[in-house]
């Protein structure tokens, strides 16, 4: 993300600078993450919202050309992940994900909400819904992340 996206990014935040910060540096930090080409739509206390524009690498099958399962996978867990991070400051590893799928989504582009449900001194809980264009349901899981400091 160049500086003048985050800047954008960061203008649409309503929610503390400094958790919404690192909200954008965790997007535009990992390759991963840059490869994917999420754009932030919204950071609050409530929870983030993110877009994931559509594009060809993105596909599972060359002839029906929906997203691949993996790359929807992915979303809910960086999705509920950021929404970890908005409410609670800090990058937290996943120790546990589930994902169910509702619908295919063919050649569009998605939009993912992430809510922190709970918050507690070594593990932390957040959902993330996945929507098409048309406001349908293509997606949703829940994740399970470490909040105690591990390791040095």
């Amino acid at each position: 993300m160049s500086g003048r996206r985050e800047r954008r990014a960061l203008a649409r935040v309503k929610h503390d600078p400094e958790r919404a910060a690192l909200v954008v540096r965790m997007l535009t930090g990992a390759p991963f993450h840059r490869w994917l080409g999420l754009r932030l739509i919204e950071v609050t206390e409530e929870g983030v919202e993110v877009a994931l524009p559509w594009r060809e690498e993105l596909v599972a099958h060359p002839k029906r050309l929906y997203t691949h399962g993996g790359i929807i996978a992915s979303l809910v867990d960086l999705t509920a992940d950021l929404a970890i991070v908005a409410a609670f400051g800090r990058d937290v590893p996943t120790v546990d994900l589930h994902v169910d799928y509702h619908r295919a989504t063919v050649k569009e582009e998605l939009r993912a909400v992430g809510r922190a449900i709970k918050i507690g001194r070594t593990l932390a809980t957040a959902e993330a819904t996945i929507y098409n264009p048309d406001d349908k349901l293509v997606a949703s899981g829940r994740g399970v992340f470490i909040t105690q400091k591990v390791g040095g």
